[in-house]
């Protein structure tokens, strides 16, 4: 820790010594290094885009890096020692910035036309028989998410997509109670997880890739198989909304 903040104070230096301008652009330079410029995603695939998520959304993550929710030390070493209203200034300011997303890039791995079948109707339908929602449940009808805390699908690169429900599976990430996304994926077979990750990562967004308003109370899932309904415990915005 005392290495990172050394090393954060002499970034720091630099940035005054070029004229630092005290703006939410210059004082997010930590996270556009890894996420890309204005937090459009990083090259490699491996740093998620930033920039028109849902701000609970956000929000949310940066508080689950904070409090061991989700795993990656880089991640925890920055934003450690800002506070929740810094945490919640940065989710805003990313939210606000509207940027075209690109075209999904060409996959080195083939999928066969089965497989991506197999995606559209766990993306879009659901799984009767498992009682899986369709991912449409909680991330909209455009996959693009839903205000204020659930982020779009689309627009995201294949390994990270692998990446992050194998991390939901094994429990290397996790959401505040009740957890949707940790009861959804254990109803995945591993096949599932590829065709779902190989359809959502072939996709290209519609023209407006804006999350969806906020639908009247908290966001909530419809199981196929039974009047079951859940509440995902990481909707709210923040502390105190209902």
């Amino acid at each position: 820790m005392k290495f990172f903040l050394s090393a954060w104070l002499m970034v720091c230096v630099v940035l005054t010594a070029h004229g630092f301008e005290n703006t939410m652009a210059e004082r997010t330079r930590a996270c556009t290094a890894c996420h890309g410029e204005q937090g459009k995603a990083g090259p490699d695939g491996y740093y998620p885009r930033l920039a028109g998520k849902p701000a609970g959304y956000l929000y949310n993550q940066l508080q689950n890096f904070k409090q061991g929710r989700r795993h990656y030390d880089l991640m925890t070493r920055l934003i450690d020692p800002l506070s929740d209203a810094y945490l919640q200034d940065m989710a805003q300011y990313f939210s606000g910035l509207k940027l075209p997303y690109p075209m999904p890039a060409l996959q080195a791995v083939s999928a066969s036309a089965a497989l991506l079948a197999r995606g559209q109707v766990l993306a879009r339908e659901g799984d009767v028989r498992t009682g899986l929602p369709a991912c449409v449940a909680c991330h909209g009808d455009k996959l693009t998410g839903v205000a204020p805390a659930v982020p779009g699908l689309l627009g995201l690169p294949l390994d990270y997509l692998n990446g992050q429900l194998g991390a939901w599976q094994s429990g290397q990430r996790r959401a505040h109670a009740p957890d949707c996304m940790a009861q959804v994926v254990q109803r995945l077979t591993p096949e599932d997880v590829m065709a779902v990750a190989n359809y959502l990562a072939r996709q290209p967004l519609p023209p407006d890739a804006s999350p969806a308003p906020a639908a009247q109370g908290a966001v909530r899932a419809k199981l196929l198989s039974t009047s079951e309904t859940w509440r995902c415990g990481s909707a709210p915005l923040a502390k105190g909304q209902p």
